[in-house]
């Protein structure tokens, strides 16, 4: 038992690295790049820190050139799933127990290990190769905002351990202990974010929880070096158990144990709402409620103003929706444009638009890359195919797309007389923005509009210069997103600063990145000591006199 009262320190943001040329930083990364491109890796299950080989295989391909085979992943079976279940309960037994700054300890050295060596160069590496992103888009995930999750996690722990009952009256001491929750957590991680994929086993086991982590299918090879980064790191075995597999198979068998703790999610809302009714009909089997956090879609907005300034207001629906390809569940997918500003905007954005290219994330001046998969890409283009052969829209930019080498789709620009047309509506998950012209008379009738025209409420926001605007804007759009921006783009959330997650059919909420979502994998204890107890147990008021 620790004699001290331990304190860590309030983290600053991990610096994001220029990558400019005649960096020591980007020399270091071509070079990672080109080692980790040329050789075939083979990824086991890692369960109880054992390396298990199923045989069952399937391959982790590069988007942007899909005939080049990053690594042969094993896939779990029942067998292999009911082991890492017993393996998580094990390990629970000493890890829900371990010292708190001891537990931290690991995911500081993590953090550390991610930021200063060349763990940095390797996960980043990973993730452009095998999620086609740009050095960026990898940069501020992969290093930045993983590194970011380990240190301000770890911070908001010891807050959340140093809140106690404000008063404890004379003869008694009144505490509060956060207990780890009895079962196992199963983290289910989408393939677009490597943090992501980081924080949610890590967050959970942080406060003492034992984890399953299954990585999204196309995102393995990513999935498989935050694994080696943990164990670099000194986490002991079983605490996070690595199933890559079928999600329904994986899901099936997981959700039906009785010591099925919770779930961390982060994906589509109808496999979350699945999930949430497979939780809810095994309720009577489990040991505990479980606790079900999740962050599925959105149908992000930007909302402009005629007052807006145009070239910020453009560069921001560019950025917003173009990079990393629009697969950000907070990328800006529809946009509602005043009809004072709109030719102007329409100019700037289509000239902008010529000027970006798109290919192999080797090759630092592209600003796109590919879309993840066979299966984005068709639903994608699908959208595109929609847009071009209604009577209710037009192309005005893009709308080209090959996937002959890898899945490369153009920046699509679409226009649309109709607010409540499909691809204002639905989640597409690709680089398609929907555009819609309101008379500037409507400015408060189209921010309602906006409001009720998507299921979701993740990301949204307002561009203006007229603060009454702005003030209108927030109030009418209150409930439309939970991560709200004010001239600036909707994506790009940092932690410690903008903890993010979203409401309605966008999830439960839980604002990762702060200390709100480890509350959730804690069950508090109240402990009231009393120092001199009462020894007769009569009242004043029963005394005659």
């Amino acid at each position: 038992m620790a004699n001290a009262k331990f304190s860590v320190p309030a983290p600053p943001n991990e610096p994001v690295k220029s990558y400019a040329p005649g960096t020591p930083e980007r020399d270091a990364l071509k070079k990672q790049l080109s080692s980790m491109a040329r050789q075939t890796i083979e990824i086991p299950l890692i369960i109880d820190g054992k390396e298990i080989k199923t045989g069952d295989t399937a391959d982790s391909v590069c988007p942007h050139d899909h005939k080049t085979v990053l690594a042969k992943y094993h896939k779990a079976g029942e067998k292999e799933i009911q082991m890492a279940i017993e393996s998580s309960m094990e390990a629970h037994k000493v890890w829900s127990r371990m010292e708190w700054h001891d537990r931290i300890a690991v995911f500081l050295k993590a953090a550390d290990l991610l930021s200063s060596t060349e763990w940095r160069y390797i996960l980043n590496a990973a993730t452009m190769l095998g999620q086609s992103k740009n050095v960026f888009q990898a940069e501020i995930d992969s290093a930045a905002e993983l590194a970011d999750f380990f240190r301000f996690n770890a911070y908001y722990a010891m807050k959340i351990y140093e809140d106690q009952p404000l008063h404890s009256p004379p003869g008694m001491w009144n505490r509060m202990e956060y207990r780890p929750l009895e079962g196992f957590i199963f983290a289910v991680a989408p393939f677009n974010f490597t943090s992501i994929c980081g924080n949610l086993p890590t967050s959970p086991a942080l406060m003492g929880n034992v984890a399953l982590l299954k990585p999204a299918s196309s995102s393995v090879y990513s999935a498989y070096w935050i694994m080696k980064l943990l164990e670099a790191a000194g986490l002991p075995e079983g605490v996070i158990n690595f199933i890559p597999g079928s999600g329904s198979k994986v899901g099936k068998i997981v959700m039906d144990s009785p010591d099925f703790g919770g779930i961390h999610f982060t994906g589509s809302t109808p496999t979350f709402q699945s999930m949430w009714k497979t939780a809810a009909n095994n309720l009577s089997k489990y040991k505990s409620y479980p606790r079900i956090v999740g962050e599925t879609g959105g149908k992000d907005f930007i909302f402009a103003h005629a007052s807006s300034d145009l070239k910020a207001l453009g560069t921001a629906l560019i950025r917003g929706a173009f990079e990393y390809q629009g697969q950000k569940c907070s990328a800006a997918s529809r946009a509602y444009i005043p009809k004072s500003i709109w030719n102007s905007l329409k100019e700037f954005m289509i000239d902008e638009l010529k000027t970006v290219r798109m290919g192999d994330v080797q090759d630092f001046s592209n600003f796109m890359n590919a879309v993840i998969d066979k299966n984005a890409f068709d639903s994608i283009t699908s959208y595109i195919e929609y847009a071009k052969n209604s009577s209710e829209a037009e192309i005005l930019f893009g709308g080209n797309y090959d996937d002959s080498i890898g899945y490369f789709i153009e920046p699509t620009l679409v226009l649309t007389t109709n607010p409540k047309f499909k691809t204002m509506e639905e989640e597409i998950f690709g680089p398609v923005l929907t555009i819609y012209v309101y008379d500037d008379n409507k400015y408060e009738e189209t921010l309602h509009l906006c409001d009720e025209t998507s299921p979701y409420s993740l990301t949204g926001a307002i561009f203006a210069q007229d603060r009454k605007a702005i003030e209108l804007a927030d109030k009418i759009l209150t409930n439309a997103a939970g991560n709200f921006y004010i001239n600036d783009k909707p994506t790009g959330a940092v932690v410690g600063q903008q903890p993010f997650g979203g409401a309605r059919a966008s999830g439960t909420n839980d604002k990762a990145g702060s200390y709100l979502n480890l509350l959730r994998w804690v069950s508090a204890r109240t402990i009231k000591e009393n120092f001199i107890p009462p020894k007769d147990y009569r009242y004043p008021f029963m005394q005659d006199k």
